[in-house]
């Protein structure tokens, strides 16, 4: 299963593929060069179709448990200044996702999104300490009954190009239910209260609406 938007682009990709292939097949007369040529389309065939994958998986809705919003690794756990929303300290962890991991981004928690803003910026490595504040981005609040708002935000990175966001102010979403989409490469942070216990370590890989971030 494949995410909606990828289907355009493996759409193209395909086609490309496939006039490339046959004018390799018509030109090139060298067997083993031929070979090696068309085996390398289908490998980049193979990556983009690997990068738009949305597995299917049960999730289970929790209101004492805020969820990863992304696969990835876990690179920031920290007490930070959140400026754009709350102006006050929060706990950030983020989740860095490489070009092979899904790159769905899920509500963290259920509830009503009460903020929801685009940001245009740089192509800093998703990494990069002021990737969060400077890079493109998007950042959402959900209000929610358990944990009150939670920030989670988008940022592109040195590969990403398109950040898609699908939150809109003043609706009602489900904790787990897709919120937008990262194309090629990036990480997400989430903003959390200071009286949460964190469930997740430095380094650990989680997976998107599945993994407990933080729980009350």
């Amino acid at each position: 299963m494949f995410h909606r938007e990828g289907h355009k682009i493996i759409l193209i990709t395909f086609f490309i593929i496939v006039i490339l292939s046959l004018l390799v097949d018509f030109f090139v007369v060298n067997t083993m060069l031929k070979g090696g040529v068309i085996i390398i389309f289908i490998v980049l065939l193979v990556l983009v179709l690997q990068f738009f994958r949305n597995p299917k998986r049960n999730f289970t809705a929790s209101e004492s448990q805020l969820v990863s919003p992304v696969d990835g690794k876990v690179v920031v756990i920290e007490e930070v200044f959140e400026k754009e929303y709350f102006n006050e300290k929060r706990i950030q962890v983020s989740v860095f996702m490489s070009p092979i991991n899904v790159h769905v981004t899920r509500y963290p928690v259920g509830g009503k999104v009460v903020y929801s803003k685009y940001h245009p910026g740089k192509y800093l490595v998703a990494w990069h300490p002021k990737s969060s504040e400077e890079n493109e981005r998007t950042t959402v609040v959900v209000n929610n009954n358990t944990f009150g708002d939670i920030l989670h935000r988008q940022i592109a990175g040195a590969l990403a190009k398109r950040i898609v966001n699908y939150a809109k102010e003043g609706e009602e979403v489900k904790q787990a239910e897709d919120s937008g989409f990262i194309k090629f490469g990036s990480r997400v942070d989430v903003f959390l209260p200071l009286d949460c216990t964190i469930d997740v370590k430095l380094n650990q890989m989680v997976k998107g609406g599945i993994t407990s971030i933080a729980s009350k």
